[in-house]
């Protein structure tokens, strides 16, 4: 049985900033909805179905993590490890199937950031352009109102500066990716106004993520759990920082 990294801050300090329904995401995205998986302990799908009825999940984040980094160890990539691996390789991994390019003195929040920009531009493929403008703006708080090739260039750019920006980007994305893969999205009642914003484009994020999925699945089932947990836990981060700038 694998051991939990407990020195695993970059995983562990988001989750315990996590309200209980956005933990309630993240083990349903461990246990496929309480149906289970086939590399997860049908004890700890009881556990934490037990958890997640009772709004215990935020009392045992430890549970959380030690999934997460277990599923991550079942990548193709360290399968033979035998053993979970630390958020950051696991951000790392996921960076690499996306394409990403990182330095090797990239954080691991600059890396959740261009993951979230990828989903973010192949979701815009789906898009007309007046949605890829009207998707551009919001995101940017109005910074990016143009059309046409340079408009992704422009979101890039907003986002990559930080900010509210890379708040309503990773909103967005974790939305799109809950409502495809859970049927239900983001619990965002204190912000109408936000969840007004980025919930018009659930379905463009959603259709983005099932392909990047289904390529990854191609390599490990285990990308099942890892890519949405990294885009629920990117949106996490992001979220945490603004609610303390605000």
């Amino acid at each position: 049985m694998s051991k939990y990294i407990t020195t695993d801050l970059d995983l562990i300090g988001v989750l315990q900033t996590a309200e209980e329904s956005d933990l309630t995401i993240i083990s349903d995205y461990i246990t496929d909805s309480g149906k289970g998986r086939i590399s997860l302990d049908s004890s700890v799908r009881a556990y934490l179905e037990v958890c997640r009825q009772s709004n215990a999940l935020s009392e045992n984040i430890n549970v959380l993590a030690k999934e997460i980094q277990d599923f991550g160890g079942n990548t193709i990539m360290n399968f033979f490890r035998g053993k979970g691996v630390p958020y950051p390789e696991i951000v790392e991994d996921v960076a690499s199937h996306f394409k990403v390019k990182a330095d090797k003195t990239e954080s691991t929040e600059s890396l959740e950031t261009k993951i979230l920009l990828a989903v973010a531009v192949k979701a815009m493929e789906k898009m007309s352009p007046t949605e890829q403008r009207d998707f551009a703006s919001k995101i940017s708080g109005g910074r990016v109102v143009g059309a046409g090739p340079g408009v992704i260039d422009a979101l890039q750019a907003a986002v990559v500066a930080g900010g509210y920006g890379t708040y309503m980007l990773a909103a967005a994305v974790a939305n799109g990716a809950a409502e495809q893969l859970l049927g239900r999205g983001l619990v965002l009642a204190a912000n109408g106004a936000l969840m007004r914003g980025i919930g018009a484009f659930a379905g463009p994020i959603g259709w983005a993520v099932t392909v990047i999925w289904a390529l990854f699945d191609l390599a490990s089932p285990a990308y099942r759990v890892t890519v949405p947990c990294v885009l629920q836990i990117a949106y996490l981060r992001q979220r945490s920082k603004e609610t303390k700038a605000s």
